[in-house]
């Protein structure tokens, strides 16, 4: 395997690791305060759609991405409303909100397009560009050190970037300001918290807002930069991958960054070797595709380690009076 061939591999695998990192990262907020989300496929799903579809009517890619956002921020505030202030199941919200995303952009995709839960497709300024870093052209015929810089680390869209520079802003959130010391106790000793003055409710509903923030990113890269148009469930299972990537990095940023960046490698690797022969024994494509999915049901049996999740996660708090 040539440079070439690793780096258009590794180029692939930050672009599909994308979506996987911001959900990932949009999970650890709200898990860390406390409230599990499995919801965050449902609200990709809905922020691709709307995404997309507001990017197509509009021919502006940055209209696409507030619309997207908006979309899951909304599916974000019913979460909050039914496990928050109505103390429901958090993981039945969740699965709701994964079902009814699944159904409602399919319906209103035929009643806008009537292309079967499709959106058309997206060109020109509907679809966020690839952008060339400085001196990439320059540095591209330097050996080794200018193709990793001109056609790996350059040559990705906005959202990349964006994705990537959210983990370092998420690390010093969560462990080097009062809001984030103050989210994390929430997730662990919500009682205390309350004790302190500081109001439970708000944090909580503070951190899925960021996760639906963070949904609605994911959602229109996949249907404004990864892809050209939003299609019937295109999210394709990467929130529950998120998940699994999340409980992979013990709720920890840098490590969220790493276990992405796998998955990502993985799918890319699964797509480009479609067929490979080991010792005379051809591996299927369908096994080569699902290496993302196998490694997330290894992860999730348990095969990485202890990982302990927040003490009060998944459990409604209740003021004592």
């Amino acid at each position: 395997m040539d440079l070439t061939t690793i780096i258009q591999i590794l180029d692939s695998s930050l672009r599909l690791a994308t979506p996987l990192l911001l959900a990932c990262l949009a999970g650890l907020f709200s898990e860390r305060a406390g409230i599990f989300d499995i919801g965050l496929e449902g609200k990709m799903l809905a922020a691709a759609f709307f995404s997309a579809g507001a990017a197509f009517a509009t021919g502006n890619a940055w209209i696409g991405l507030l619309a997207g956002i908006g979309a899951s921020m909304v599916l974000a505030a019913i979460h909050g409303v039914a496990s928050i202030t109505f103390r429901g199941n958090q993981l039945i919200s969740g699965v709701a909100i994964n079902f009814l995303a699944a159904g409602i952009t399919v319906v209103i995709g035929e009643a806008w397009f009537g292309l079967g839960g499709r959106t058309p497709a997206l060109a020109g300024d509907a679809r966020f560009g690839n952008i060339d870093l400085p001196f990439a052209r320059a540095l591209s015929d330097v050996p080794v050190l200018g193709p990793i810089y001109a056609d790996l680390i350059s040559g990705h869209s906005i959202l990349v970037y964006l994705a990537l520079a959210t983990v370092p802003v998420t690390w010093w959130v969560l462990f080097r300001t009062r809001f984030g010391l103050r989210l994390r106790a929430v997730g662990e000793n919500p009682a205390a918290v309350d004790t302190a003055g500081v109001s439970v409710v708000g944090l909580r509903y503070a951190a899925v807002m960021i996760c639906g923030l963070l949904c609605g990113i994911a959602g229109a890269h996949l249907a404004t930069a990864l892809g050209a148009g939003f299609v019937k469930d295109m999210s394709a299972g990467r929130g529950f991958i998120a998940l699994a990537a999340l409980i992979f990095a013990k709720w920890r940023p840098w490590y969220a960054l790493g276990a992405c960046l796998l998955f990502g490698l993985l799918e890319a690797l699964g797509n480009r070797y479609q067929n490979i022969d080991i010792g005379g024994f051809d591996v299927p494509t369908q096994f080569m595709q699902a290496l993302p999915y196998i490694l997330t049901v290894v992860i999730l049996a348990g095969f990485v380690g202890r990982a302990i999740p927040p003490r009060a996660g998944g459990e409604p708090y209740v003021k004592e009076r």
